[in-house]
């Protein structure tokens, strides 16, 4: 009986044929990832929405028909509460009181929009009255400007401390700059920071969930509603507070003029080089559009910045939109 062969020990060596192998060398090289083509998808929609102009057979067609609408319920509403009245006394009362209270809470709520619209109308007026006075160079238009920024801004609590550092040093200045450039430093400084940490919060939420979710129209959904949030926390920051009607019609002037000024192009140097210069929209889709987006938000509130102001941007104040993003993209997808 034959002893078994011990293993040998060592590399196993493989003997190939004679014909030649393809030697790495002769491998073709890796292509470079190419970049993706992002557009913003989700923010142009959003500004194409809420920035189109409503045609005027749109306008009466909604007009007439809201009034059908109110006046038809208004006579159902009485020819029921009659008719309750007349079988149920007490029943019918008591739904009297239920539309009367409704009417009221109706009434109140136009009130306060009606009150909104004052408010906007008022930062908008300080707005041109200051641009008057710039333009003019006129040191006692700048005055009155100031006075009435003074008392829109009066029992605050983040403007207390400016305002009396305002009343301090304003008979100091002897020409319209110098008059608002105190004025920005003194009472508007701090109310840009806020305003400019609400768009820095709303770029980031647009990139991330244009980046994340994938679900179609989500984040258009996601891009208007989080811009119309922005625009209305930034107004009420400069102390043009509006309601609902208010805040999409502040929407709508904003998303117009950005659309008629082309700020919302995606091939100018700043969204041109984030959309196909960076290594994220190299390696996915969605965080290349994410970044457009975010981008695209921002811009949105330099531009929201500017309406609501009470006060144009001195020279060389102006918030840049790549500071925005930059501040408030970094560390969301990582470094």
């Amino acid at each position: 009986m034959s002893k078994p062969e011990t293993p040998r020990k060592g590399p196993v060596l493989i003997e190939l044929d004679d014909t030649p192998g393809v030697s790495p060398a002769d491998a073709p090289p890796v292509p470079d990832i190419a970049a993706v083509d992002a557009t913003g998808a989700a923010m142009q929609g959003a500004i194409g929405f809420a920035g189109r102009k409503g045609s005027r057979l749109a306008r009466w067609f909604w007009s007439l028909l809201l009034a059908i609408t109110g006046f038809v319920l208004s006579v159902a509403a009485h020819d029921f509460i009659t008719g309750l009245i007349a079988r149920q006394p007490v029943l019918g009362y008591a739904a009297l009181g239920l539309v009367a209270a409704f009417t009221l809470v109706l009434l109140a709520i136009a009130l306060k929009e009606w009150v909104a619209f004052v408010r906007l109308r008022r930062v908008d007026g300080l707005h041109r009255a200051a641009e008057a006075a710039i333009a003019h160079g006129d040191l006692a238009e700048a005055r009155g400007v100031v006075t009435k920024l003074k008392g829109l801004y009066r029992g605050r609590d983040d403007t207390r401390w400016g305002l009396e550092r305002l009343a301090e040093r304003e008979t100091d200045a002897f020409d319209v700059d110098t008059l608002f450039a105190l004025t920005e430093r003194e009472v508007l400084a701090p109310l840009d920071a806020a305003a400019v940490k609400e768009i820095e919060a709303a770029a980031r939420q647009v990139a991330m969930v244009t980046a994340v979710v994938p679900i179609a129209l989500a984040d258009v959904v996601t891009a208007l509603t989080a811009n119309i949030r922005m625009i209305r926390r930034v107004a009420d920051i400069y102390g043009g507070r509006s309601g609902v009607l208010g805040g999409w019609r502040l929407t709508r002037a904003v998303m117009a003029h950005l659309v008629a000024t082309g700020a919302v192009a995606v091939g100018d140097d700043l969204i041109g080089s984030l959309a196909g210069g960076g290594m994220l929209s190299k390696l996915s889709r969605r965080f290349g559009e994410g970044v457009v987006n975010g981008a695209l938000t921002a811009r949105v509130g330099v531009a929201a910045l500017e309406v609501c102001r009470p006060l144009p941007f001195g020279p060389k104040k102006r918030p840049g939109v790549s500071g925005i993003v930059k501040r408030a993209l970094t560390g969301l997808f990582g470094k």
